[in-house]
């Protein structure tokens, strides 16, 4: 695998970015069908959209200990293998 050099880089997208905001345009069209409005609604307070937020966060730590227990127990079983 080849690095790109910074010149080359400037020069063509980065595909990972790329992927990511494919994404982010994915997810954007998901919750404008499910919500019937885009981000820039105005029912919310600063509070309600924290408040989501916050519930996200919590989301995804609970998503990150399921991922650390399952990695923990490959690890035994592979040590306990050897």
């Amino acid at each position: 695998m080849r690095v790109q050099t910074v010149r080359e880089s400037l020069n063509a997208p980065d595909p990972i970015v790329e992927r990511v905001r494919q994404k982010l345009l994915e997810r954007s069209q998901v919750g404008i069908a499910k919500y019937g409005c885009t981000m820039e609604r105005d029912d919310l307070t600063v509070l309600d959209f924290l408040k989501h937020h916050q519930e996200e966060l919590m989301d995804a730590a609970i998503y990150v200990e399921r991922l650390i227990q399952d990695h923990v127990l490959r690890l035994e079983t592979s040590e306990r293998g050897q």
